[in-house]
Formats: structure tokens, sequence, C-alpha cells
């Protein structure tokens, strides 16, 4: 038999008082309610002052007679949604590394999948609120890896904790104030410029495929080349005016890059992404361009970059730890305990208020022989 609203609250405040805290996807299995249904009568009974919601918690208000304190909840029944592009190639080492924090907290971790497609973010991410997530870890399809003007707003608007994996939001936007985890693309870039100018290079081009990777690239490419004093390099035609079929983009990187070197100038390039370069080099060689003796290549990315037959140094970002450390966070938020009793990442703020966090983890270069920085194998 369905409750009327008034019973579910009654219920809701009886089960509150008798033991001090309860996880909302709990309370709501208990119930047998929809944990939408139980957020909404939470946070009605919240706005009167008789409970509070506590990150993914429901606890008896401060002050009032109630059992002592209960522990941090425990993560058992707690569920994070994940809404990624895709769980291929980049994003594989991410939702694993956050599947992984999650499972070893006792949670579970549930995946929505974009596809890149438009509105389908904020669609996965209320189909899986919908079936019980206690927060959410949200790779938006940003073209540019942040919003444009107007955009991703849903994103601010959750009633549950969301941490932005691999994504960020510019000053201003609602957004900008989530935790959020990423890879220091521009970093990434400019320690590629920086080993390439160690090893002798004046002249280092960027040809980059159109990603919400590319903008930091080059964040990274330009302010690496001013400040080591390197010689400007036009930008690559792909900058300007991408294309959206691969065939093209080879063709116009390969053009672009046999004409750098062909002018006596450019004699490295980072090219992004691995598997990008893995298909260039080949057409380069052909065409007579010579690699590493003619130009040194780093791609960015290190999914295959070794299994290249000339294997390629790679700027190799570290998906699994971003995804980790993503889950960690939002965890945190949810004032969910880590094995051994402490609160993941709890400061002296207590338990799950810790402030809002922005952390960039830095990639690593991978020294192979594309770079002429080791000889070939005999």
């Amino acid at each position: 038999m369905r409750l009327h609203v008034d019973q579910r609250h009654e219920r809701v405040l009886e089960l509150v008082r008798e033991r001090g805290s309860l996880r909302v996807a709990e309370l709501a299995e208990e119930l047998g309610m929809s944990a939408v249904t139980l957020r909404r009568d939470v946070e009605a009974l919240a706005a009167q002052g008789l409970v509070e919601r506590l990150h993914g918690a429901v606890v008896w208000p401060t002050g009032q007679s109630r059992p002592a304190p209960a522990a941090a909840p425990p993560a058992e029944g707690l569920v994070v949604g994940m809404v990624v592009p895709t769980t291929e190639y980049y994003y594989a080492d991410v939702v694993r590394g956050a599947r992984q924090t999650v499972e070893a907290a006792g949670a579970r971790l549930t995946i929505g999948l974009s596809r890149y497609l438009p509105d389908e973010d904020a669609a996965q991410a209320r189909r899986l609120l919908s079936t019980g997530a206690d927060g959410l870890l949200l790779t938006p399809s940003w073209e540019r890896g942040c919003p444009e003007r107007g955009e991703g707003l849903w994103t601010a608007e959750q009633k549950v904790p969301v941490v932005l994996v691999e994504r960020s939001a510019p000053l201003g936007h609602p957004a900008a104030g989530l935790d959020r985890v990423r890879s220091d693309h521009a970093h990434g870039a400019a320690e590629a410029v920086a080993h390439l100018a160690g090893l002798g290079h004046r002249a280092i081009a960027l040809a980059v495929q159109d990603s919400p990777t590319a903008p930091r690239l080059r964040v990274g490419y330009r302010a690496a080349v001013e400040a080591l004093g390197l010689t400007p390099v036009s930008a690559a035609p792909l900058d300007d005016a991408p294309s959206r079929s691969e065939a093209k983009r080879f063709e116009r990187t390969l053009e672009y890059l046999c004409q750098a070197v062909a002018s006596g100038n450019v004699t490295a390039a980072i090219v992004h992404s691995d598997a990008d370069a893995i298909v260039l080099i080949p057409r380069l060689q052909a065409r007579g361009v010579r690699v590493p003796e003619d130009l040194a290549v780093i791609a960015y990315d290190d999914e295959v970059a070794g299994l290249a037959d000339l294997p390629l140094t790679a700027v190799a970002p570290d998906k699994h730890a971003v995804g980790a450390a993503a889950a960690r966070l939002l965890l945190d938020r949810l004032g969910v305990a880590e094995p051994g009793g402490a609160v993941a990442g709890a400061g002296e703020t207590g338990r799950g208020a810790a402030a809002r966090r922005h952390l960039d983890i830095l990639p690593t270069l991978r020294i192979r022989v594309s770079c002429g920085a080791v000889a070939a194998a005999p």
C-alpha cells in the first residue's frame, strides 16, 4: 500500500530519530520508495529543520534529543554514478581507477555513456539518479573540455554531490565551484616542448586532433615555446579548421609536417594522439622525412605508443589516478570512511565538509626512440 506524503514523512522521522543517521539509499530501500521520492521528502523535512541532510545521509538535527551520533555511515548500499563519453581508449583506465576505489570502499559504481551525443550527459545523469545513485562523477561532452556560454548549467544544479572528471568550468560559471579532477594536459605539452628543446630543437611544431584535450595542449605548448625563447612555428591547419573526416585529417596533418620540415626550420613535432602518430610516421617516412633524424616526434597519450615498430616517446596522462582521485573526492563528500576507519580526504573541517578541491594530476614523459634521445635497437 502506497503511503501518503504525511505518512512517509512521519516514518522517515521515526527511523532517523531512532537510529540517528541513515543513508538515503538505505532509507529508500527500507521504506520501499524510489530514491528520487525520498530525496524530495528529505529536502522538505530539512527545510523545516526536522532533519539534516549530510552528503548522502539523513541525520537527526544537532541539539535535539536523539541517540548518540552514529559513526560514518557504512558504504554498503552506496551507489556512485559515473557518466563518461565512452569506456574505450582513454576512458577505460579512468573508469577502472574509479571503480576500484569505489568498490574498495564497499560501494558500487554504475555507468552511463553519452557517446558524445547532444544532451545525453544530462539524460544519463538523470537515469543514474533515478536508479539510486548517491553522487555523480561527470565527464560532460564539452567540445573544448569546458562549457561554452550557457552550457552545462545542469551539472551545478544537482541535489547530490558532483565531481567533474577530466573537465573544468571557467571562472564565473556555476560549475566552477564543483570539485574536479583532471590531467594537467598543459603541463604535459610543456614538458614535451622542454624535452625537445633540451635535445637542441629550436622550432617545434604541434599537430593535434580536435578534442577536449586540444585547447589545453595548445596553452601548454605556447607557454613553453615563449618561456624557452624558441622559434614560433605557424599553427597547424587543423587548429583553425578542424576536419571531420579522419582521412582528410591525416592528409592535412601530413602535408603540414612535410612542409614544415622542408622549410628547413622545424626539426621536431608533438602529435596528438599516439594513435595518430603511429599512422603518420610511416607516411612521413614514405615522403622522405626520417624519424627521428629529420623530425623528432613526441606523441601525446601513451595508449599504444610503446607498441609502434618505431617506439614512440609519449606524454602519458595517469588516467587511472584521475579516476581514483575523483572517486575518493566524491566518497569524501558522501562521508564514506576508507578501509581502516579514516574518512576519505577529511580535513580539519570535519567529515565530508572539506573545502571544494580542484586537483590537477601531472602526466609523465616516457622516453623512447622517436624523439632521438635513445638509439634505435640494432
